[in-house]
């Protein structure tokens, strides 16, 4: 019998679905009724070396949310574990952020846990990633009374901050952070949380060598990361020490390395204006104004200062400043040897305020 020409493609495809039917070794059972999507994941460590991973089963019919945490030694087995103690599949596929207690970020090292999350297919790229000091544990388990969809609303913030590059914390997901620590001439950030019994709040930056954290920016510091590396911009910068609070703050970096690397030029550009002024200067005079302009640009040059030494002497360059060695037609650094010239660097650094004309600004006593 004689097919039609037409009918070829259709009979390929119809061919080809009974293949890959038959040679499938089992289907995923994916009843809304019979699963349960997972938000997050918490890794702390456990006793005798196991893993302690906690989540929150979010139901999809109208019932309390579940607390539910495992001791194991491996990441996947407290998947398998879960689903033996909660009458509904959990899926993985829904996961949008991992949890990762600081002390196992600090001793242990984290590549492991983040390898486990990429291989598996079924798991996004932008699973958000969180270092967490304190006990997140009981945090969530105390919102359940208040808030049962906390994870849900956690989930929700770390998307607007990172949507709206608002500078105010650091967002980092899987893809990103996998980037920059494959990379030679970087390393990678994580933003830092803390968690008690009633508040999850951000801290700042932690700076990782190799996998490993080994420093965190806070307050000023961060903000100045901010806007060294990460968004360029900070709704507010407030400086306690001088009384003032800067708002609408944008950045521009321009970084020279000498052709011997020896010295580093850090220029930052900064344009912005003042929204609050406590101190018993008279912003208002042109005179005093600039005094007081100059007076918050070696503040700000002194903490960059610091901050960039700190770094230095931690073998850390979260600020990317090795790739700006890469020549067009010269051979690249290794990171071995990269890192010998970052650690010697003399760093000069220049910081040039422009505030935007003053509009019903007064000392407020």
């Amino acid at each position: 019998m004689m097919i039609p020409y037409k009918h070829y493609g259709l009979l390929a495809i119809v061919s080809l679905m009974w293949i890959t039917g038959c040679s499938a070794p089992y289907v995923e059972n994916n009843l809304i009724e019979e699963i349960a999507p997972v938000v997050f994941w918490s890794v702390d460590k456990g006793t005798e070396g196991k893993l302690k991973i906690s989540t929150l089963v979010p139901p999809l019919i109208k019932e309390k949310k579940r607390f539910l945490s495992k001791e194991v030694d491996l990441i996947k087995q407290g998947g398998k574990e879960f689903n033996l103690i909660y009458y509904r599949e959990l899926k993985q596929g829904q996961l949008r952020m991992l949890l990762i207690n600081e002390e196992l970020a600090k001793k242990e090292g984290i590549e492991k846990l983040i390898n486990t999350i990429l291989v598996d297919p079924d798991i996004s790229m932008r699973v958000y990633l969180l270092i967490v000091r304190g006990d997140f544990d009981e945090y969530i388990k105390n919102q359940l009374t208040k808030q049962e969809n906390q994870d849900y609303f956690l989930y929700r913030m770390l998307k607007h901050y990172e949507k709206h590059n608002q500078g105010e914390m650091s967002i980092v997901n899987i893809h990103q952070f996998m980037k920059k620590l494959y990379s030679p001439l970087r390393d990678p950030i994580l933003p830092v949380f803390h968690a008690d019994k009633n508040n999850f709040n951000y801290v700042g930056t932690a700076f990782f060598r190799n996998d490993k954290e080994v420093m965190v920016t806070q307050d000023v510091s961060d903000e100045i990361f901010q806007l060294l590396d990460n968004d360029h911009f900070l709704k507010v910068l407030a400086i306690p020490k001088l009384s003032i609070s800067l708002g609408r703050i944008r950045s521009n970096i321009r970084m020279k390395l000498s052709s011997d690397y020896s010295s580093l030029s850090l220029h930052v550009g900064l344009k912005g204006r003042i929204e609050e002024y406590q101190g018993e200067k008279d912003i208002q005079s042109e005179e005093e104004l600039e005094q007081f302009i100059h007076e918050i640009e070696v503040y700000l040059e002194e903490q960059t200062s610091v901050l960039l030494k700190s770094m230095q002497r931690l073998s850390v360059d979260p600020l990317d400043v090795g790739t700006h060695s890469l020549k067009p037609f010269s051979k690249e650094l290794t990171e071995e040897q990269w890192l010998k010239y970052w650690g010697s660097m003399k760093i000069n650094v220049d910081f040039d305020l422009k505030i935007q004309p003053l509009n019903h600004v007064e000392r407020q006593s």
